[in-house]
């Protein structure tokens, strides 16, 4: 007789969390590694966060849950609103956390809630967030990673996919040297940077008064850069338009919870940020369609050029504007034609943002 096959590392994490009669509901995947599932019939409500795919994106487990970790904690210590943590199981990759529901912002603001009073709820606790002092050993999230981040997005897919070949070593220096020009007047400022506040990773939760009322997910790629960025993740939103009006109120809440910044300088740095952003985002759709088999994004490639237009519109990204003036002209910034078979193309350097 066969011998029963002994339970996997995540049955006997969860059954001794008191979790291992649990119904397991499985959260639709977004465009990362991670994996999510809530749990319900244990102690309490709980979602599973597991990171056995990090392999596909070069980190172990561990390596790829420890960030999430030591964030939390850092925005719980700061009296902000992420989930806590209750059990982990690091060398596996698996973490128990707490359960803050379903009501994110994008459920939200899909269910008709009103925009104006979301962002505005989002601003505050952004305010919040940036205000505090930093964890120590973060990432430089400035000129140097940016550019890069970019590259791997925009030259090494989007690029191949609209010319039908790599750039030459000049385009890829030349590009360099524009994100590079237009992004250094703006480093330095030293705050946690979240990467991707916006509202699919922000929850309401009811019953918490102030800056705790809005719930930070998703916040293990933070690094340590200009405020700026994440307002442009915020009411530039890659995924989702956002009414002028909307847009105007949640800079004006923010701005007015940090009279320290210099508003002129402020609204150029974001010009700055929000060109960086869009172009990589842009050309991300394209990596998820041509390597992971995802064109569902490519829907959100016109929103993203069309943001960017406006952004080389501010003179502190004439840098950018410049090149993509000499290499891509305005009819050629747009998502690339349907690829010709379904082979993906091979990236030719490793994405640092993968």
């Amino acid at each position: 007789m066969t011998a029963p096959a002994p339970p996997s590392p995540m049955d006997s994490f969860l059954a001794a969390q008191g979790y291992g009669r649990a119904e397991r509901l499985p959260l639709p995947q977004d465009a990362g590694h991670r994996r999510y599932t809530r749990l319900r019939g244990g102690p309490r409500p709980a979602l599973l966060m597991d990171c056995a795919e990090a392999p596909r994106v070069g980190l172990t487990p561990e390596e790829d849950l420890l960030p999430f970790l030591r964030l939390a904690r850092h925005i719980r210590g700061i009296g902000l609103s992420a989930p806590a943590i209750l059990a982990e199981d690091a060398a596996q990759g698996l973490l128990l956390v707490e359960d803050l529901g379903e009501d994110t912002h994008a459920a939200l603001l899909d269910r008709g809630a009103d925009p104006q009073a979301l962002y505005a709820e989002a601003a505050e606790a952004l305010a919040a967030l940036h205000a505090a002092p930093p964890p120590a050993g973060l990432p430089l999230w400035e000129a140097e990673r940016m550019a890069a981040t970019a590259a791997a997005t925009f030259l090494d897919w989007w690029w191949p996919a609209s010319f039908g070949a790599p750039p030459g070593e000049a385009v890829r220096a030349g590009f360099a040297d524009a994100m590079r020009e237009m992004l250094a007047p703006f480093a330095g400022a030293g705050c946690l940077v979240h990467r991707d506040y916006f509202p699919a990773n922000l929850m309401r939760l009811e019953g918490r008064d102030g800056p705790r009322r809005t719930g930070i997910l998703d916040f293990q790629d933070a690094a340590l850069g200009h405020p700026a960025y994440d307002l442009v993740s915020l009411v530039e939103d890659a995924r989702r338009d956002v009414a002028p009006e909307v847009r105007e109120a949640a800079l004006a809440r923010y701005l007015a919870l940090r009279p320290e910044l210099e508003a002129v300088r402020f609204h150029a740095a974001l010009a700055a940020m929000a060109a960086q952003r869009h172009l990589r985002v842009a050309a991300l759709w394209v990596r998820l369609d041509r390597r992971d088999g995802k064109p569902r994004y490519l829907a959100h490639g016109p929103r993203c050029w069309a943001l960017l237009e406006r952004a080389l519109r501010h003179p502190a990204t004439a840098p950018l504007a410049h090149f993509l003036d000499r290499h891509v002209p305005p009819p050629l910034r747009r998502n690339p034609d349907a690829a010709p078979s379904a082979a993906p193309f091979a990236s030719p350097t490793k994405d640092p943002a993968a």
